[in-house]
């Protein structure tokens, strides 16, 4: 069977396309806001499994006030890595309540495994140190929808 030379070069640019459109970060998912005490947040939520998957990569930047809350069907250990990430970040996990179970920090582009101490259905990431700098620490409540 020959492939013609137009046929590759249109399948290599529908992959091309579909490579440069999965190096977007994600800016559009829809938000909550949520509390650590009196400080506030606005996160972005990912709750599809392509979201969560994607996260935060490819950010250039992000507002200290900002993050994204990862919402997952049921409580089981999560566990993060960086691959596609340039922002270091922290990164807390959550259980039902909002009671913070353990909070990592992790560096960019790194394959590292970072996971929950125990089974956690959230997971919130924040800019490297948000945590430390509000002095927030395991065992502390957020506040908000979900954890209603």
């Amino acid at each position: 069977m020959k492939t013609s030379f137009a046929a590759l070069f249109a399948v290599s640019a529908v992959l091309a396309a579909g490579l440069a459109a999965a190096q977007e970060p994600q800016l559009n998912l829809p938000r909550v806001r949520l509390a650590a005490g009196m400080h506030q947040i606005d996160a972005q939520v990912a709750s599809a499994p392509d979201q969560r998957m994607t996260g935060l990569m490819y950010r250039q930047e992000m507002p200290q006030h900002e993050g994204m809350l990862f919402i997952f069907e049921q409580p089981s250990q999560q566990c993060f890595w960086m691959k596609n990430t340039l922002l270091p970040l922290s990164t807390a996990f959550v259980a039902d309540d909002g009671t913070i179970v353990n909070i990592e920090d992790m560096a960019p582009q790194t394959l590292n495994s970072h996971c929950s101490a125990k089974p956690v259905r959230y997971v919130l990431e924040m800019n490297k140190g948000w945590f430390a700098k509000k002095g927030i620490k395991p065992g502390a409540k957020l506040s908000g929808a979900p954890f209603r």
